[in-house]
């Protein structure tokens, strides 16, 4: 069994796509020869301290020269260029997107993180993308050579196919995310206030602790457009409880205003479910059109009417939702993630 070191921070075991991707991987690494040795950087990033980043380049520094290191693009795109000194096996980096493209970040925030985050991929060996939108980002916007890339996309299980559900006087809606300014909800929450004269409940389940403002911005707007007796709030929750919520949805809704993947969309589609999200970062990537319906971000008035077209027609819903597990075949499993990233550790 090789060793490689895995530099992420924060706790792994966090509920968002980009620490289950971590431990996903990590996990089927091991049936192609790879172990993980998890470096837990501090878990400020990508806002991290001077003595923050100092602890960070002490943690990296104590990895052999001959182990390859991977880096979290949540890390490693804050980090000072010149904390990554030389080393034999250099440095891989593994980015779901990059920081800039976050929301709710001010001009000179967005410059800032596009400036580290170039200086900081410079100094890289190879980078390990999960989609091919993000790859051609860091080929465009970054200057990171095509050939120094790796796409490799997050595995999605496949569940045991559900029975078609009974149409019924309420439609379920179901949206899963951290509640921050990049998922849309306020977005989500604006489209359904013009939809209150149609049955339906919407269950929103994610963390409400990493973004407290914004998350209070989302309670408002739900009251100020008469919402409190359509919408559900749950905290995070385990897999099997959050394949529970999958199997009994209608509808999977989740108007992000950028993916570099979007493993809930997959991960409802493997239930059957039929989506509707944006076209933005990589969802077109993951939801084609028998799948799903997208529209552009931001667009509140055309979220409500994808919303309104898939409440208000059953059969429609239970075609998509038939295209939408058959749009799941296509994509890799977890095995099919490992293989790619373990030729990538080898050659690194």
């Amino acid at each position: 069994m090789r060793e490689f070191a895995f530099a992420i921070p924060g706790d792994l075991e966090t509920a968002t796509g980009g620490y289950v991707y971590a431990r996903r991987l990590i996990a089927a690494l091991h049936a192609h020869g790879w172990q993980a040795r998890v470096i837990a950087l501090p878990g400020s990033y990508p806002y991290p301290t001077s003595q923050d980043v100092a602890d960070t380049a002490t943690a990296l520094a104590d990895v052999a020269d001959d182990t390859p290191l991977v880096i979290d693009g949540l890390a490693l795109g804050a980090l000072p260029a010149d904390i990554l000194k030389p080393r034999a096996r250099g440095y891989t980096a593994l980015v779901h997107h990059p920081l800039a493209d976050e929301s709710g970040l001010t001009e000179p925030m967005r410059r800032a993180f596009r400036d580290s985050e170039r200086a900081a991929l410079a100094r890289t060996r190879h980078v390990i993308c999960t989609s091919h939108h993000t790859a051609a980002s860091l080929a465009r916007d970054y200057a990171v050579p095509a050939d120094n890339i790796t796409v490799a996309q997050p595995g999605t299980d496949l569940v045991a196919m559900r029975p078609p559900k009974s149409p019924t006087s309420e439609v379920s809606l179901l949206t899963v995310a951290t509640l921050t300014p990049r998922k849309g909800h306020l977005d989500l929450i604006a489209a359904l206030g013009g939809l209150r004269h149609l049955s339906w409940r919407c269950t929103f389940v994610g963390s409400r602790d990493r973004d407290s403002v914004h998350a209070r911005a989302v309670y408002a707007a739900v009251l100020a457009h008469g919402l409190g007796e359509h919408i559900v709030f749950m905290d995070a929750v385990g897999p099997a409880q959050l394949s529970l919520f999958y199997r009994n949805a209608d509808i999977f809704v989740l108007p992000s205003l950028h993916e570099g993947f979007g493993m809930a969309f997959a991960e409802a589609m493997s239930h059957g479910v039929p989506v509707i999200g944006c076209a933005a970062g990589a969802v077109p990537e993951v939801v084609p059109p028998e799948a799903g319906i997208l529209v552009p971000p931001q667009s509140p008035d055309a979220l409500r009417e994808a919303l309104a077209r898939l409440i208000g027609d059953a059969g429609l819903r239970a075609r998509m939702g038939i295209g939408a597990r058959e749009a799941v075949d296509k994509l890799p499993r977890w095995d099919d993630t490992a293989r790619i990233v373990a030729e990538a550790l080898g050659t690194s």
